[in-house]
């Protein structure tokens, strides 16, 4: 499916990809949040008795550290700020925020509405919470500042989910779809509709376990782009390719 009902036209920029290389990556893992530090993937993965924190080497998708978050969340977005790793999670209306080094838990925080994904410009912190706004938060109080409507050609774009800061602009998944769309900050309009279908073969896909595509992570010191999905066998490390045609209507 597309992001929601109206299809972009040719006026708004749209992509493929080139898949630079490939991955392992743990398919027990439900992908909900992603980023890149230091030569490592963080990464959180979700479902209740099952969410996770773990930093991974990208080379191997060796766990190379994990923290079991307590059986009665469901872990969502993560993000690091300045030697912490905060956390989100999906309906409990908490966060946490750890040590970055240690995975130790130094405290936990509360907001409303529900929690998908995180990332981080230089100033503050973005979250998402599966509506078409984005909150921006003080990321020593993490207490909400403002928020940012996104908008596909004039209209609210909802279940943006999985976020990341990628030269100035948001990247972000669009929940149950193979969309992942390039976000103005400052105005909120989505200004690129990248089509990531087709990153898995038919033979990498297991019937009842492979989900959808989520999870972005960027590595801004080597210009690396990655992607993956929820319970995916692989991470790829793309690179965005202008498309003169037009995007599916459905897929």
């Amino acid at each position: 499916m597309a992001p929601q009902a109206a299809l972009p036209q040719a006026a708004l920029l749209q992509y493929g990809y080139d898949i630079v290389h490939t991955y392992p990556h743990d398919p027990s893992a439900f992908t909900e949040g992603l980023f890149y530090l230091n030569g490592f993937l963080y990464e959180s993965t979700g479902l209740e008795q099952h969410s996770s924190i773990r930093k991974v080497r990208i080379e191997t998708g060796e766990v190379v550290q994990k923290l079991d978050i307590p059986a009665q969340y469901f872990g969502e977005g993560i993000v690091n700020w300045h030697g912490h790793l905060i956390s989100l999670t999906w309906k409990s209306h908490v966060g946490f925020v750890f040590d970055l080094a240690t995975f130790k838990l130094q405290r936990q925080f509360h907001y409303e509405g529900e929690g998908w994904a995180l990332t981080r410009d230089d100033k503050q912190l973005i979250m998402s919470d599966g509506t078409s706004e984005l909150r921006l938060l003080n990321p020593r109080t993490l207490t909400e500042t403002g928020r940012i409507q996104v908008t596909l050609e004039g209209k609210p774009l909802r279940d943006v989910n999985e976020l990341e800061w990628v030269k100035g602009e948001i990247y972000a998944n669009v929940w149950q779809t193979n969309w992942m769309v390039r976000i103005d900050p400052g105005s909120g309009r989505v200004v690129g509709l990248v089509n990531l279908s087709g990153l898995l073969k038919p033979s990498d896909i297991v019937k009842g376990q492979t989900d959808v595509l989520n999870g972005i992570a960027y590595d801004a010191k080597r210009d690396r782009l990655f992607v993956t999905g929820k319970n995916w066998p692989k991470l790829f490390e793309i690179r965005l390719r202008k498309n003169g045609a037009a995007a599916p209507a459905d897929h």
